[in-house]
């Protein structure tokens, strides 16, 4: 069904456009040229074929992956992945990686003067259940350094992939801690037009999800279409 006018302009208001001035790096990193569709083959319509059975206990639990302990605040992040009429998306990839509490990344291109977690390799994945709950463990990220702009921090997030049930299906998005004070100066969540848009990268502390005496709790609900879909990079 085609979509009117005004819906295409509300959906684009979701999604940050491919070049954002404010963001130095998108001039690098958007196609220059018009798309070229290449039709898709078989290898692209029926894979990935994940082995769900593979899943081990300490894949979506980022605290026991390691022999020790990880430092910093244990964080639970739990949510729902809903298509545009709130009905649960089920058996959908979700992967998570992030920053450790120092705000370092265990990777080799990071090199911010921050100290490296031995216990915490900082990435996670788990699948929807039949309601499309998924839910991690992990360490809440430190904030980091940037060379965007002159004292340029980045606020505290995690990074989300979805892949439904092709390679051409995946999607990749940010999410953010309430009241954090990095938000209004980080031109990669300000690349969003709509101020609403905006806030659905936010997720939202929810007592009830925490766990007493060990881990306090956010909700991060995922909307993949619509006019409340979470904003997605593109």
């Amino acid at each position: 069904m085609a979509s009117s006018p005004a819906t295409n302009r509300r959906l684009q208001n979701v999604h940050p456009p491919n070049d954002f001035p404010g963001y130095r790096s998108t001039a690098l990193r958007h196609p220059k040229e018009p798309l070229v569709v290449v039709p898709r083959t078989l290898s692209e319509l029926t894979g990935p074929a994940f082995p769900y059975g593979r899943m081990r206990p300490t894949d979506n639990d980022l605290t026991r992956q390691h022999a020790g302990e990880p430092l910093g605040e244990r964080t639970i992040v739990e949510g729902r992945v809903l298509d545009e009429d709130g009905r649960p998306i089920p058996n959908t990839l979700v992967e998570i990686w992030q920053a450790n509490a120092a705000g370092r990344y265990a990777h080799k291109a990071d090199r911010h003067r921050a100290p490296l977690d031995p216990n915490f390799s900082g990435a996670g994945r788990t699948v929807t259940d039949s309601e499309g709950r998924y839910r991690f463990l992990t360490i809440r990220p430190g904030a980091y350094p940037w060379t965007n702009h002159p004292n340029a921090w980045r606020p505290a997030h995690i990074h989300f992939s979805l892949f439904g049930t092709h390679f051409l299906s995946r999607l990749v998005t940010q999410m953010y801690f309430p009241a954090d004070p990095l938000l209004p100066f980080d031109p990669i969540f300000n690349s969003i037009p709509d101020e609403r848009a905006r806030g659905r990268l936010i997720s939202g502390f929810d007592l009830a999800l925490t766990q007493p005496e060990w881990a306090l709790a956010y909700r991060f609900d995922i909307v993949l279409r619509g006019s409340n879909a979470t904003p997605m990079e593109r």
